[in-house]
């Protein structure tokens, strides 16, 4: 599967978010629709957006009972977004689950990718306050692991973890990467980030937030994310 670059439009209305697309007159990116945006807008605006060609991940997060996971992405599935996501500490049933309900019933389905643990978590934060035990790297790696035995495709992961969640999973299994940051940007709210050029080793797509649609020319800086990125 060919690498490619997510930018996350993170606007709270479909107005500022078509507005923003509007720039991108050359090239129609991979985009990702999260919280914020979804609840604020509801399903219309992921086929507003699928409308203009654009490819979509849909970033929700799901978490809960197997059950109703599964009823949850059969509904998503409807909405034919080309990935979605869950949290892999929802177990390995909960992830069958969502499998099953998002599958169609030709066969076919968006990438499922489960997420790891989120870049805004650092290690010392996971042991304190969740009781992980384990290291932030064997904590990724078992995730990963329940993952792919619940017949996923691949993870959300930090990039600093993508190379072992490889190595866990085999070169097959998709690495998606938040936490990118440019050398001479600011890293936010992130605690575990890495430049598109050193993310490019192991991760299969890096998604892009601010250091995009907060730049003065976001086509620019996606311009200058692709080619760190793809090289």
């Amino acid at each position: 599967m060919a690498k490619d670059v997510i930018i996350a439009l993170d606007f709270e209305s479909k107005e500022k978010t078509l507005a923003f697309l509007d720039r991108f007159t050359d090239v129609k990116p991979f985009v990702k629709i999260g919280m914020e945006l979804f609840y604020a807008e509801g399903p219309d605006v992921v086929r507003a957006i699928k409308e203009r060609g654009h490819k979509i991940f849909l970033d929700l997060k799901l978490h809960d009972i197997p059950n109703t996971v599964k009823k949850a992405m059969k509904v998503l599935s409807s909405l034919d977004v080309d990935m979605t996501n869950l949290h892999a500490a929802g177990t390995i049933a909960m992830m069958e689950g969502a499998l099953e309900g998002l599958t169609r019933e030709d066969g076919s389905r968006a990438i499922l990718l489960a997420v790891t643990q989120l870049t805004s978590t650092s290690e010392e934060r996971m042991q304190q306050e969740l009781l992980i035990n384990a290291t932030m790297e064997e904590t990724v790696k078992q995730y990963a692991r329940n993952a792919k035995a619940a017949g996923l495709p691949g993870v959300v992961c930090s990039p600093l973890e993508a190379a072992l969640v490889k190595e866990a999973c085999g070169e097959d299994f998709l690495t998606v990467t938040p936490g990118i940051r440019f050398a001479d940007g600011d890293k936010g709210d992130q605690v575990r980030i890495m430049t598109p050029e050193k993310a490019r080793a192991a991760s299969d797509y890096i998604v892009v937030g601010r250091p995009i649609t907060a730049a003065e020319d976001p086509v620019a800086a996606y311009n200058r994310c692709v080619k760190e990125f793809l090289g």
